[in-house]
């Protein structure tokens, strides 16, 4: 089974990068599994804090960038592509998949609020 995931860089505003911040998201059947991170992760790098967020619209899988409902921003894709693995439809911290895009690839880890790629190698 492969699934869509994306990094959205996401701003108070198109040109204000106040609340600067990252959201992680994972398709998971008829939404998105979603995380905030502070940063992306680099491939082999340090873990980074990932905090589980409520659910999103997959409209945001097939957006380049767009205004944030509500008031809340705006959200800029800057990675995407496919994974394979399984994704609970459970909301939890916990998430093992294989990333694929044309910029990143490897194994994406979400446990106990921490974020890391891993190289297939």
């Amino acid at each position: 089974m492969t699934n869509r995931w994306v990094i959205l860089r996401h701003t108070v505003s198109k040109d204000n990068l106040d609340g600067l911040h990252f959201d992680l998201l994972v398709e998971a059947g008829d939404f998105c599994r979603t995380w905030r991170l502070p940063i992306i992760p680099c491939v082999n790098g340090p873990c980074v804090p990932a905090l589980l967020q409520p659910s999103h619209n997959l409209y945001w899988l097939e957006r380049d960038e767009a205004c944030v409902s509500g008031g809340r921003g705006w959200a800029k894709k800057v990675l995407g592509g496919n994974f394979t693995g399984l994704t609970s439809s459970v909301e939890n911290d916990d998430l093992s998949i294989d990333i694929n895009s044309s910029k990143l690839s490897g194994r994406l880890e979400i446990k106990n609020g921490l974020c890391k790629i891993v190289s297939f190698s």
